[in-house]
């Protein structure tokens, strides 16, 4: 038994590869198993020839080990050493192999899959299922529900709305969706007839929210309503297009105010003067640092991801309530998985850690 497990070893050839779908931070050493009768060194050199020093020990039978301590870039070398009756017996050199950078994991890349055709399947599921016509109900969002209700009163004053769509061009998701709730402003306004203001600071926003006011104005059958001179362009500069917003605040006196966009340090500067006319106040933006002012000075506020909301909100369009939908459960399906695992692995329990966890 001795001399076929010593003709075993003596055959031992070892490999070493790059680990796969890491950081480049590694490099993988494995042998035949069941190989190890005595014990064992793992030894490392940058040259096939040169001096070979020992960096770990192999005492198990996993036949498998990851050199953490390499550098990117860099050639190395492996071979295991052991002792046996005749002295120092080595393996073949494994080499020249070096760690890299993979870009894609992909065993992290199944389990992600996973998770996102899961919230795929989930929204496709409400769209179909609110294109059926059975009612989707979503939380009531106050700030956009006191639109109608802030438009009627500008509307028995006699005075005007105004609508500030934050201070970023159309490539910002925020000015998106800006426009998207100037579209239902501005029906409401049109359909009552009551004069709407729109400042832009940049002349693509000034032409895109031109263009959505028109439409409202044809859609309700009032053409007419619309006035090219009230959505203007002011400046494309931060403090002196908050002074000129201020202007049309302290001379015309509108009755609402929207504030709905990108918003920085002109926030609480619109706000307060907003306020100081007694307007209604409606904001909204997904600028964290931004909200206590417009909470503080507005009488509605909204809150981060319900300005993206709105639209859907506001529309009752199916497939846009559907996604809305299918996105919220989404969220707390993920919310649900990853608590589920922090207590799993609190508890010691390995099958949910050993199921999304990187495998090698």
């Amino acid at each position: 038994m001795f001399w076929i497990g010593f003709l075993i070893i003596n055959a031992l050839n070892i490999q070493a590869f790059d680990t796969p779908n890491d950081d480049g931070s590694s490099i993988t050493i494995t042998w035949p198993a069941d190989t190890i009768l005595k014990a064992m060194g793992i030894t490392r050199s940058l040259n096939s020839s040169g001096d070979f020093e020992k960096i770990a020990d192999a005492t198990s039978r996993d036949s498998i080990f990851q050199d953490a301590t390499v550098q990117r870039g860099i050639d190395y070398y492996y071979r295991l050493k052991w002792n046996d009756p005749e002295g120092e017996r080595f393996s073949n050199v494994a080499g020249p192999v070096r760690a890299q950078v993979q870009f894609l994991n992909f065993f992290r890349l199944q389990n992600i899959g996973l998770l996102i055709a899961i919230l795929f399947a989930v929204i496709i599921f409400y769209i179909n299922h609110a294109r059926t016509g059975k009612k989707l109900t979503i939380r009531r969002i106050p700030g956009l529900t006191a639109v109608e209700d802030a438009i009627g009163r500008a509307t028995e004053m006699g005075k005007p709305v105004l609508y500030v769509p934050g201070i970023m061009d159309i490539d910002d998701p925020q000015t998106i969706a800006a426009m998207s709730i100037l579209a239902r402003v501005a029906e409401k306004t049109a359909e009552y007839g009551t004069t709407l203001f729109v400042p832009t600071c940049h002349a693509m926003a000034m032409t895109m929210a031109q263009q959505v006011v028109k439409e409202a104005a044809i859609k309700v059958g009032r053409p007419d309503w619309y006035n090219i001179d009230n959505i203007r362009y002011l400046t494309d500069d931060q403090f002196g297009y908050v002074s000129a917003v201020d202007g049309i605040m302290i001379r015309d006196h509108p009755a609402t105010n929207f504030y709905l966009g990108s918003f920085y340090a002109e926030s609480l500067i619109l706000a307060e003067t907003g306020h100081s006319t007694g307007a209604i106040q409606i904001a909204g933006t997904a600028m964290s640092d931004q909200l206590p002012f417009f909470v503080a000075a507005c009488d509605y506020t909204l809150l981060g991801e319900e300005l993206y909301a709105a639209s859907a909100y506001l529309s009752q369009e199916p497939v846009q309530l559907g996604s809305l939908k299918g996105q919220d459960l989404g969220k707390i399906l993920f919310i649900t998985l990853i608590l589920f695992g922090v207590i799993t692995r609190l508890l010691g329990w390995n099958f949910f850690y050993n199921l999304f966890s990187v495998q090698q």
